[in-house]
């Protein structure tokens, strides 16, 4: 931790943060949160309170002339029983658009989940320092992404030279939702999350409701875009939905309506892609749930795969084939009134060839690789010509 007295503090607040749709108030610091506080009054599921405050697409933003910087954060590690350890979380330092650095903080907070059990053990811990220097005296605008996939508290920023807000650049806010893999499980790092690497081929500014595990058509997310400014909105649906074997399909068709109303109450004319899922064998025509397997825990490796029957589909249990006839049907009902929603198969994004070649680790989630090609793959298909954003001009 630096102590010259050279250095200005500058108190973080929501004014410096980006991607953030609500700020907690810490005895030290401050939580970014990406549901708001009402929102998470209504929930009472473990995984989506740990996915919500897990910052993805999160990222200081300021201008300064400073040439070194510190940040003091507490973060939470996630400690999987007989599971290897997990990395530590990645910060990444972006300076005038372009990448400049990587970092992590040791120490912090941990959160051991026993996934056989179903239990969750939080243990308090250090703070620890992010620090980056040997930067320009040019006047510049800084970013720093917090870890996608790690619970960040920030206490402290420092610099040594003093700091203001970003000055807004005008570029279109893209608002999305989805599953672990929106949320960017397994992507090497924060800035290059599938939705993060597509917002930046874009052009545009992110704001990123990946929660994984949690893509469930809940209400109170449905609502929570309902009421957040954007100019261009993407739903990624049927993963969760699937692998949790969270409903039939009888409720499956109204649930994808009323969360679609609900987002167009707040946002009648703005672009709005329905996206459905990727490729991914174990769920294709195998409902859910999805369970852990750990037979490969020996050597590191910890899979997934489908417990339900394919014979249940007679019965409304939903597969991944199951839920793309299902939105592509809704899509077409809703756009013959709706000319501003769209439509994209999932496996134009990452299909049977992408599979063959960048397989999923563990049965469901893509790897850093996949991340890439998926976000270029989104970039081509949505903000090109011909594509849901490709304007990029949005409604209220």
């Amino acid at each position: 931790m630096h102590t010259d007295n050279n250095w200005t503090s500058t108190p973080v607040t929501a004014g410096l943060l980006r991607g953030a749709l609500d700020v907690e108030h810490t005895e030290q610091g401050v939580l970014p949160h990406r549901l708001p506080a009402w929102a998470r009054a209504q929930n009472t599921d473990g995984q989506l309170a740990m996915a919500e405050s897990q910052p993805s697409g999160v990222r200081l933003a300021f201008r300064t002339r400073a040439t070194a910087l510190e940040l003091d954060t507490r973060p939470t590690k996630r400690v999987y029983t007989g599971v290897p350890p997990r990395p530590d979380g990645v910060y990444e330092l972006v300076v005038d658009g372009r990448p400049a650095g990587r970092a992590s903080v040791a120490g912090g907070n941990t959160l051991t989940i026993d996934m056989t059990a179903g239990t969750a053990e939080h243990r308090p811990g250090p703070a620890g320092t992010l620090r980056f220097d040997g930067l320009s005296g040019e006047l510049k605008d800084i970013e720093i992404w917090l870890p996608h996939n790690e619970t960040t508290e920030l206490l402290a920023l420092r610099t040594d030279a003093p700091v203001e807000p970003a000055p807004d650049r005008g570029r279109k806010v893209w608002l999305h939702h989805g599953s672990s893999i929106s949320h960017g499980s397994d992507a090497a790092g924060p800035t290059t999350t599938w939705p993060a690497l597509a917002a930046s081929l874009g052009g545009v500014d992110l704001v990123n409701l990946g929660l994984a595990g949690s893509a469930l058509l809940d209400p109170f997310t449905a609502r929570t875009m309902r009421d957040t400014a954007a100019d261009l909105i993407s739903v990624k649906i049927g993963i969760n939905v699937v692998n949790a074997d969270l409903m039939r399909l009888r409720a499956f068709g109204p649930a994808v309506h009323g969360f679609l109303d609900t987002v167009r109450e707040g946002h009648p004319t703005t672009p709005l892609l329905v996206v459905s899922p990727i490729l991914c064998p174990i769920h294709e025509d195998t409902p859910g749930p999805s369970a852990p397997d750990f037979s490969g825990i020996s050597t590191g490796q910890l899979r997934f795969r489908a417990t339900g029957d394919p014979a249940e589909r007679a019965a409304g249990k939903l597969t991944l084939n199951v839920i793309r006839e299902e939105l592509a049907r809704i899509v077409a009902q809703r756009a013959a009134e709706d000319p501003h929603l769209h439509h994209l198969d999932g496996r134009e994004l990452y299909g049977e060839t992408d599979f063959a070649e960048l397989p999923l680790p563990d049965g469901l989630h893509p790897d850093a690789a996949a991340h890439r090609r998926i976000g270029e793959r989104f970039a081509k298909l949505a903000f090109a010509d011909g594509g849901a954003f490709a304007d990029r001009n949005g409604g209220a």
